[in-house]
């Protein structure tokens, strides 16, 4: 092994031993942790690996560094490190399919727990914006205003889970993407299109948790349907 690749192992070997410890001691957000300079005594590890292993932690936002005082512990919200690492993952059209295959797992995956959790208010709330989303689609099934009552359908769906982490990685995902129908097609479909989402709110309102399943399958059997939009400032709901 040489040099450089030896420094490599180093560095995520001490970046995981690091993280392990702050797990176990299960230290409260701002908590004092240790020096660079101690953390190299303790573990027998030159400066720069310390430093290099202490930057990684810090850019995943387990670590702070504050001068005159150390590092302290922070407890990184998991929806801001995704928003934040989203661009850089969105680099070709092979990691956008991945994204759009994981906007179509989130929600699919989420549909028995939105249907079992959702409350009347909320249910009240879709049909709302189910009536509003057809007549955008009868209207122009190409509209931005169409696109936007569709990420909105979607979006009330996954709140109704309970789960902010759920939720909040589906806001964040289609900032990126938008669906938009062919215009050669579209007003073809559009009384299917007005059918699926009348149907997945129905099934919604029955608690069918089989039939949403399905609806929910349908509406997104073409994840390369999606296309890439240039994003909007990431904010965590």
């Amino acid at each position: 092994m040489n040099i450089k690749s030896k420094t490599t192992f180093q560095v995520q070997e001490l970046a995981l031993k690091i993280r392990q410890r702050i797990q176990g001691e299960q230290l409260p957000d701002g908590s004092f942790f240790m020096t660079e300079a101690q953390l190299a005594q303790e573990y027998k590890v030159s400066r720069t690996v310390t430093r290099e292993a202490v930057s990684r932690l810090q850019g995943l936002g387990i670590l702070e560094g504050r001068k005159r005082k150390g590092l302290l512990i922070r407890h990184p919200d998991p929806l801001q490190l995704f928003a934040n690492s989203l661009p850089s993952l969105a680099s070709s059209p092979e990691n956008w399919l991945e994204l759009a295959q994981l906007r179509y797992v989130i929600e699919v995956g989420a549909i028995e727990i939105a249907v079992r959790n959702a409350t009347t208010i909320q249910i009240s709330k879709l049909e709302e914006i189910t009536g509003r989303l057809e007549q955008s689609i009868l209207e122009d099934p190409t509209s931005s205003q169409t696109v936007e009552l569709d990420l909105e359908f979607h979006t009330q769906i996954l709140k109704m889970t309970g789960s902010r982490l759920i939720s909040g990685m589906q806001q964040i995902l289609v900032q990126f993407f938008q669906i938009v129908p062919h215009k050669e097609t579209a007003t073809g479909s559009a009384e299917r299109i007005i059918w699926e989402h009348r149907e997945l709110f129905n099934a919604i309102r029955d608690r069918d948790v089989e039939r949403a399943r399905a609806m929910i399958r349908m509406q997104f059997r073409s994840p390369l349907g999606l296309e890439l939009k240039e994003p909007v400032s990431l904010r965590i709901p």
